[in-house]
């Protein structure tokens, strides 16, 4: 991000002069005050040096946003005497644009929380908002106002956005409307649109922007789920009606996301760590999805910093994003030269190693080659020339000059540019053309990076993928709960409450495995429950307790079967699976957990080709000590509990404890547990957590790239250490079995995969 202010010829004489006497002029801070706000400096009043002014929200600073130290001593833009500086109030663009109605109250201007009404003429219909408040991000709260008829035209009246004039009043097909901005507004968004056979505009809807006007993080987050989404998920559409929603990347194909952060001197340090946390925020969610992509990720000033190189990936040197997460925690600015800014250099690079990747897979395979960039700069450059042609170019060889031929497939949904712009004074006449790409907004103007984390955090809750199972709101730590029942349905949107009021008040907890089911423990339930008898409480935002139709027990579960063998009480096959009455509503805060032998599973876990039980069972658990976890609930509050599944060599060990258990009389414990049960707990290599009474039927899972798959049922444990819930240690003997669901997929199977009724829609199973 350099220096974004254009020194004039007669600075630049001042300079040699001075330069000449062999005296570096310092700038002081005399007049530099700002009233109303304060001011931080990058380089104290040094030469290079940006004063950026601070107000607070609702104003921003006036006549200026920044000033730049001169190698004479002088400040530029210079202090006017008569125009101090100061705080002004955040002003919106003028609504008085709207075409056939009227604008109340009629004002010359328009500042923060200024509200405006909306009327049509008699024979027109409105609409957009019919009320609409002025925002501290100088933007209008709701949609663009329009007043039209019925004109028989192909497309609707696109209006005219605050601020903004149209030309252009016919929306046949392949008309065309223009917009230009008033006064010093400048358009973001799309300056020309063309009516298409569809009946839709091209482009996005434009909008004015000042220079203070800035995209919340709320806004970022909805533009860029939606645009980017559809190189994360890899679903196709279920018929023909929901082809629009086809996504652009077959599951073959290869995603390969460049990522590039400013660290220049124009550029204050806390947008430096931001911008990497985002960056690390980033790619937790993308790995989220059912894509791997490979990651190219640089930090750039006039000269290159490179964290990963995406040939790494290619080369399987690098073959998990948790890689990436750690050479950026280790990248640090340091000592770097950070003088200067070379966009170009940027593209530059980006572009040489996607010829590198077109050589090593030739023209057929690179067409199979999607490319994702993401910059987070201000569009400062001080070197290396204007980066727009270098852009050409890397549009020409992903297009494959496809785009201006007839007859041919176009290829520009094989590249997205996004653009976050960033810093105190952001230069959008340059970065805007950069940006490219189909489905959404590209360009982002923020006014502070530090929320961007939590803007990638949303992107998970977009309608499109609310259906892929084992999506949660992920925390990277405890100080980011915020211990709200909101944020504890986000974090385990799976969890089901299970109540059955029958010979007294059972409780017990389940998962969500459809939208209409709920698996659970089959020893929940006794000898003469009914349906009626039982409450699920999921809190979907259509009621929080859901009626049951059926509850079907495992066939082979039978609590007596081993009592001749010293079992009085034997557990195998402890699941059970409820069918409600009508399906939840999924959303962020109620979702479907993987379980195994799903092909959406597959997905999760990121298995390429066909894909078997096996080969998710050992991704799952793929250590003879794996770390595990389960909920339990204590009171009205949900918490996780941690668990150690002893596998392999550690499991006999493990298992021996099942003697200890009251009602076990038997010198062999695989007499009670048998090969379908994980076993956790004790204090060696790590003290567990130990499961209460409350617990059972919970989902035992593993977090796989922040994909949850369920892996067992909570099933029954060696000693009684708790009855009401909550995180209670095991002791060195205690322990606790659980049923492997890799075991009893054939029980899934036939229920969830039942494809001869019609009641639910059945789950897609692996063929084996």
């Amino acid at each position: 991000m350099g220096i974004s202010l254009h020194w004039t010829w007669f600075a630049v004489f001042s300079c040699l002069l001075c330069m000449g006497c062999g005296v570096w002029c310092e700038c002081t801070e005399e007049g530099m005050q700002i009233e109303g706000g304060h001011y931080t400096l990058t380089q104290q009043l040094t030469r290079g040096s940006l004063l950026i002014y601070h107000c607070p929200e609702s104003f921003y600073p006036f006549p200026v946003l920044t000033r730049l130290c001169q190698l004479n001593g002088h400040w530029s833009p210079r202090p006017k005497r008569f125009t101090p500086q100061r705080c002004r109030i955040v002003e919106c663009p003028d609504p008085n644009v709207l075409d056939y109605g009227t604008v109340s109250p009629p004002q010359e201007k328009y500042f923060v929380n200024n509200e405006t009404t909306y009327e049509c003429y008699s024979g027109y219909t409105m609409r957009g908002s019919s009320r609409r408040v002025c925002l501290p991000n100088g933007k209008w709260s709701g949609s663009t106002t329009i007043c039209s008829r019925d004109s028989g035209d192909n497309c609707a009246d696109p209006g005219v956005p605050a601020g903004a004039s149209r030309i252009g009043n016919v929306f046949g097909i392949d008309d065309t409307v223009k917009y230009s901005c008033n006064g010093n507004l400048f358009v973001v968004g799309s300056k020309e649109r063309v009516c298409q056979e569809s009946g839709q505009w091209t482009g996005k809807e434009p909008a004015c922007y000042y220079k203070h006007t800035y995209d919340t993080t709320l806004e970022v987050s909805e533009a860029f789920g939606s645009a980017i989404k559809q190189s994360l998920v890899t679903l196709e559409p279920l018929d023909d009606t929901q082809e629009e929603k086809k996504i652009r990347i077959s599951k073959n194909g290869t995603l390969n996301i460049y990522i590039g952060v400013d660290i220049s001197e124009s550029i204050e340090e806390k947008h430096f760590v931001n911008a990497k946390d985002a960056v690390t925020k980033l790619i937790t969610k993308i790995s989220s999805f059912s894509v791997t992509p490979n990651y190219e990720v640089l930090f750039f000033s006039s000269e290159i910093h490179k964290v990963v190189s995406i040939l790494d990936f290619l080369d399987g040197r690098i073959t998990h994003t948790d890689s990436v997460k750690e050479e950026l925690e280790k990248f640090k600015v340091g000592n770097r030269n950070i003088a200067g800014t070379d966009l170009n250099l940027v593209f530059q690079t980006f572009l040489e190693q996607m010829a590198v990747i077109k050589r090593r897979v030739k023209d057929e395979g690179f067409k199979e080659h999607r490319h994702v960039i993401i910059l987070f700069t201000d569009g400062g450059y001080n070197m290396g020339g204007s980066p727009a042609p270098t852009v050409e170019r890397i549009k020409n060889m992903i297009y494959m000059n496809q785009t201006s031929e007839p007859g041919t497939q176009s290829r520009e949904e094989f590249l997205d540019i996004y653009i976050f712009a960033i810093g105190a004074e952001v230069l959008d006449a340059d970065l805007q053309p950069l940006t490219t790409g189909l489905g959404g907004q590209h360009y982002f103007r923020m006014k502070d990076i530090k929320d961007l984390q939590e803007t990638f955090d949303e992107i998970i809750d977009e309608s499109d993928v609310q259906g892929l199972c084992g999506l949660h709101k992920y925390y990277d730590n405890e100080n980011s709960k915020d211990g709200s029942k909101e944020s504890e349905r986000k974090m385990y949107p799976w969890l089901a409450s299970i109540r059955i009021e029958n010979q007294g008040l059972r409780n017990c907890l389940g998962s969500l495995v459809t939208s209409k089911f709920v698996l659970t423990a089959a020893h929940c339930f006794k000898f003469g429950d009914l349906p009626e008898h039982l409450k699920v409480e999921i809190d979907d935002g259509k009621g929080t307790v859901k009626r049951v139709k059926t509850f079907i027990l495992h066939p082979k579960y039978n609590v007596s079967a081993k009592v001749n063998e010293g079992v009085a009480e034997f557990y195998d096959y402890d699941v059970a699976l409820i069918q409600l009455e009508e399906d939840v509503q999924i959303s962020s805060f109620v979702r479907r957990i993987c379980i195994p032998g799903t092909q959406e599973t597959s997905d999760a876990l990121q298995l390429v080709g066909k894909s078997t039980l096996k080969q998710q069972e050992d991704s799952v658990l793929k250590s003879h000590l794996e770390k595990l976890n389960f909920l339990t609930k204590s009171g009205s509050s949900i918490e996780e509990k941690d668990v150690i599944a002893k596998l392999g060599d550690n499991r006999i060990e493990c298992i021996v404890h099942a003697l200890d258990a009251e009602g076990i009389d038997t010198k062999n414990p695989k007499v009670a547990v048998t090969e379908n049960f994980l076993c956790t707990g004790g204090q060696t290599p790590y003290r567990d957590h130990i499961a209460c009474t409350g617990d059972s039927g919970g989902a035992v899972y593993k977090n796989y790239k922040h994909r949850i798959i369920q892996v067992g049922v909570v099933s029954w444990g060696t000693k009684k250490l708790c009855t009401s819930g909550g995180k209670v240690e095991s002791t060195a003997s205690s322990r606790d079995f659980h049923i492997n669901l890799f075991r009893i997929v054939p029980f899934l199977k036939s229920v969830l995969a039942n494809d001869m009724q019609d009641d639910y829609a059945p789950l897609q199973f692996l063929e084996d």
